[in-house]
């Protein structure tokens, strides 16, 4: 899973804002979550638990090419799925088919980026539509 090199504490507002930033910003996003650098999720849209166990086998089974992966992307006729380590954190996305690659790699390093250097909480404010995992979870969906 993600390295140890994240030192920071980030509340749970700043992990669901991250999330909720990130799936401002790619609109192809079905779901992803975000991981602390002890494998630990810190937000996930769905089931967390999930999350963990497939992030981590994910990352387990890419990791045997040799070194620790910094990033995988896998594309399927159904969707796609991008993970990527970055300053002790992780992040899993899956997207509808043929999102940009680039594009999300880069959203996903910009939120891990700004929770690494412990940002304010009130930099990913989360919004009140309906995209937001946090206001999801608050109405029920």
């Amino acid at each position: 899973m993600p390295d140890d090199a994240a030192t920071a504490t980030i509340s749970d507002d700043a992990a669901e804002g991250a999330l909720a930033y990130l799936t401002e910003m790619s609109p192809d996003l079905r779901g992803a979550a975000i991981f602390g650098g002890d494998g630990a999720v810190l937000a996930a849209s769905g089931d967390a638990k999930r999350w963990r166990e497939d992030a981590a086998t994910l990352f387990e089974v890419a990791d045997r090419a040799g070194e620790p992966v910094e990033q995988v992307h896998i594309g399927a006729e159904q969707g796609e799925v991008f993970a990527l380590r970055h300053a002790g954190f992780a992040a899993v996305a899956v997207t509808d088919r043929f999102a940009l690659a680039s594009l999300t790699f880069f959203d996903m390093r910009a939120v891990l980026r700004d929770l690494a250097a412990e940002r304010p909480p009130g930099t990913f404010d989360v919004p009140g539509d309906v995209k937001s995992p946090k206001r999801r979870k608050e109405r029920g969906d």
